[in-house]
């Protein structure tokens, strides 16, 4: 853990932190996400040896989705599809020398796993998948587990930039002369709470809030959307849209608004601004995403599991004053789909938000 990052901080008086708290005290009440709907989900997606499959991405495996299958078969309370998945990501994807995971597995490939780096991203939802299951089956090496994920997140990704620490998308690659590329979807506010309370001390409560405020910044287009990616420049100067990667509001960055409205955050302006261009009365379903540059929007409409994110906001910004309309996993042609429906479903549960 590299501490120059780390603050003083009262925890009871940063709304951030306190929202975010809220959110981890619920993993073992299982009523929003169904044990139906998870066994659906495990059986179009997880193998019989753990591996969770994107099916709609030439069938490879991300850590993400190891993450997202450990947290919600923690929530669902199936321990052995989640040793299942633990058990395949420890033996495949951890080949580094730290504690983190190669972010990619191909099975046509030769290697399997072409590219070591990490995504920041997937371990973090590693780490808080094995804290969820320490604490619903009272497993304490699944938290030394979790913590030596995080410790070596923080030694690895942990930078300053602009006077605010941040997370790298990845251990390498992604600094230049020109700054630092990001990823805003990986400012995981949920998954910063559950390491915030298992390593005391540690700068998670800095990172939620200098990643809060830096969302703040990170906004572009007509409607004044988080991008998938963006640039920060060295010093003070404006962020920008990096020149690698379309500059779109898309499918990474639809889940800025639901990790934000799931940590309190729902009145924050990438949650309004989000809330606004999915309900534009210029089309009858959301499109899947928009450029950020042009304002042209993709010529295909959202997701099931987009349009349940979009359902979670409205219902959180109106204070929960009605139910979030949340499809079967069923009802999601792909992995990617279904697994946000799957977290909207855990999101629900978290926030105590009703599901119609």
């Amino acid at each position: 853990m590299n501490t120059r990052f780390a603050r003083s901080t009262n925890i009871g008086r940063r709304p951030v932190l306190a929202a975010l708290a809220a959110t981890c005290l619920a993993p073992s009440k299982t009523q929003a996400v169904t044990l139906l709907e998870w066994r659906i989900f495990a059986e179009r997606f997880v193998a019989p040896n753990g591996r969770v499959i994107d099916t709609g991405n030439a069938g490879v495996s991300h850590s993400e989705g190891q993450g997202w299958g450990l947290m919600l078969a923690a929530v669902a309370g199936d321990r052995p599809t989640f040793e299942n998945i633990r058990g395949w990501t420890r033996e495949v994807l951890q080949h580094r020398q730290d504690r983190l995971h190669a972010w990619r597995f191909r099975p046509d490939a030769t290697p399997a796993i072409d590219d070591p780096n990490n995504a920041t991203d997937g371990d973090l939802y590693i780490a808080w998948g094995l804290l969820l299951g320490a604490e619903r089956w009272r497993e304490v090496a699944w938290r030394q587990e979790a913590v030596a994920i995080g410790r070596d997140i923080l030694r690895l990704t942990l930078r300053r930039a602009q006077g605010q620490a941040l997370l790298l998308p990845g251990a390498a690659g992604f600094e230049s002369a020109e700054g630092m590329v990001l990823n805003p979807s990986y400012i995981a506010l949920p998954a910063f709470a559950a390491l915030a309370r298992a390593m005391p001390g540690a700068p998670w409560p800095t990172l939620a809030q200098d990643g809060t405020n830096l969302l703040r910044r990170a906004r572009f287009g007509a409607w004044g959307l988080s991008p998938d990616w963006v640039l920060v420049p060295p010093g003070g100067a404006a962020l920008r849209l990096p020149q690698r990667w379309p500059p779109r509001f898309s499918f990474d960055a639809v889940r800025v608004p639901l990790l934000l409205a799931w940590a309190g955050e729902q009145n924050h302006p990438a949650v309004t601004a989000a809330a606004a261009f999915w309900s534009d009365s210029r089309w009858r379903e959301p499109p899947a995403y928009v450029d950020l540059v042009t304002g042209e929007p993709a010529n295909f409409q959202a997701s099931p599991g987009v349009r349940a994110i979009a359902s979670f906001v409205m219902a959180r910004r109106s204070g929960n004053a009605f139910a979030v309309a949340i499809p079967s996993v069923n009802d999601s042609r792909d992995y990617y789909s279904a697994s946000l429906t799957m977290l909207v479903r855990f999101a629900c549960l978290a926030t105590g938000t009703p599901v119609g």
